[in-house]
């Protein structure tokens, strides 16, 4: 039996709620032949598989449609293997219209109205996670479903970090929060006492940064509510590692099926510099990996032909650089530049894989307005948007920039947060943010060990206290002698 501490209007989407069912990794069920024992459990334990209701972490971008119904039908096809009474999965992109639910809280009311009555657990699931339904029933079935349980496999922080806010600063490896790729649970008795907080009290914090951590946060409460309980079997190796044997969750270690990584005639890279950085930044990425973008141009508010930047005629500003992203989008679709596929921008000190890249974007139509990267929040409680935060790099299809542009969308200022007035504009225009955690806005150190573990990094930024030509080489550079199979396995966190 695990152990615990004792402490303990929004949506009206209930005809989606039962078209969408969800689905668990393929290879973890087919193969698997259910033994008699397990079936015994299954059948004599106090848990109904029916009072187990999935939420799986999808997006509304077409390639993670697909991957979330996949995994929707395997778990659908584990559950036919044993039993008539089927779980109720839900993809969370389908569930309304609101911009806010990928930050789990907005959804908590309408997750205790739907389910407060009948059901005993919200297991939370991303669209990479393997589940062993079998082991995961017996891992749920030892707790009591009538506390207040938060589960989930434990990260922590090795030292304080930006992302955090410098949480813990005295000792941050205290907190733990859930690795959301192992999956992670809620009981229906603290869903519903959650779901009348947020009710009653407006969420505190505007930005929505590192969604593991501030869910964590909020459900500990200042230890008013149950801390995050550590579950073995919910973990993040490869679903046919030797590691994995007596685990209920696994990460797949094939990828999707995506084709052909981009060709780099495909993909324009534009890096925002300045000139107090020419010969601090800009040197760090000519030696790291300019040279694996084939079409590369530097702007910045001078012009050095030594590297060469172009000056876009727009004043270099502190922060921001709202003006200068927008003329780089004006730039894209001119004649000055080579007619591709994608847009990178990128800040100067940006490390980046492009290689990882090219493999990232054969999943995804450029034809379609796609806008990649890692995702962010503002306001998300309050009707507010999402978007693709600057520093671990934006990418951009060309379709995406056109409707853009095309919108009148443009900067209130030359310092406006150029990031965040783009995600103001793409979701003015009802277009998708779509977020991919192999996208860092900063270093290796200001993230979990483990969560990193399980990644193959597109991207880092900050050269603040580390060596970035060191971070590069150790990150994100890839021996080119290794097998194409081995380049595509950066394909497994997407």
């Amino acid at each position: 039996m695990l152990s615990n501490s004792p402490h303990v209007g929004h949506k009206v989407a209930g005809c989606l709620l039962f078209l969408s069912f969800f689905h668990l990794a393929a290879g973890s069920s087919g193969k698997d032949t259910q033994s008699q024992d397990d079936l015994h459990v299954i059948h004599n334990n106090q848990l109904d598989l029916r009072e187990i209701v999935f939420v799986i972490q999808s997006q509304s971008n077409t390639f993670h449609v697909r991957q979330a119904e996949r995994r929707r039908e395997d778990l659908l096809k584990q559950a036919r293997g044993f039993t008539e009474k089927q779980p109720v999965v839900l993809l969370l992109h389908s569930l309304s219209e609101n911009e806010g639910d990928w930050s789990i809280l907005p959804l908590l009311p309408y997750l205790s109205h739907s389910f407060g009555k009948n059901s005993s657990w919200i297991v939370f699931l991303e669209e990479e996670t393997n589940v062993k339904l079998i082991a995961l029933i017996k891992v749920l079935a030892k707790v009591d479903k009538n506390k207040e349980w938060f589960l989930g496999k434990p990260l922590f922080d090795e030292e304080s970090t930006i992302i955090h806010h410098y949480a813990f600063a005295e000792n941050p490896s205290i907190f733990k929060y859930p690795d959301f790729a192992a999956s992670w649970a809620l009981s229906i008795p603290l869903v519903v006492r959650l779901a009348k907080k947020v009710k009653e009290e407006p969420l505190k914090s505007d930005f929505t940064i590192d969604l593991k951590h501030e869910v964590a946060l909020y459900i500990w409460d200042n230890g008013k509510g149950p801390h995050l309980t550590a579950v073995p079997e919910l973990c993040t190796v490869p679903e046919d590692s030797p590691q994995a044997s007596h685990c209920a969750t696994t990460v797949s270690k094939k990828p999707p099926l995506c084709g052909e990584p981009v060709n780099k005639e495909d993909i324009f890279v534009a890096v925002k510099t300045c000139k107090k950085f020419h010969s601090e930044r800009v040197p760090v990425i000519k030696k790291t990996w300019e040279k694996d973008a084939l079409f590369l141009e530097y702007y910045s508010d001078h012009a050095d032909p030594s590297i060469p930047t172009i000056n876009l005629g727009v004043p270099n500003t502190e922060r921001g650089h709202c003006g200068k992203t927008f003329a780089i989008l004006q730039r894209f679709l001119s004649s000055a530049v080579p007619d591709t596929k994608w847009l990178l921008i990128v800040d100067d000190d940006t490390l980046i894989s492009i290689p990882r890249l090219q493999v990232l974007l054969s999943c995804y139509d450029s034809s379609e307005p796609v806008s990649l990267g890692e995702r962010y929040g503002y306001g998300l409680s309050q009707g507010g948007y999402s978007y693709i935060t600057g520093g671990g790099g934006m990418v951009f299809s060309r379709e995406a920039v056109v409707r853009l542009l095309k919108s009148g969308c443009k900067c209130y200022s030359n310092d406006a947060p150029d990031d965040m007035v783009l995600g103001m504009c793409l979701n003015a225009l009802g277009l998708p943010v779509t977020h991919s955690p192999l996208f860092h806005q900063a270093r290796p150190e200001d993230y979990a060990r483990d969560f990193l573990a399980h990644q193959v990094p597109i991207s880092f930024h900050k050269h603040w206290n580390i060596d970035p030509i060191a971070v590069f080489n150790k990150w994100l550079k890839d021996d080119f002698t290794a097998s194409q199979d081995e380049l595509k396995s950066a394909k497994t966190e997407l």
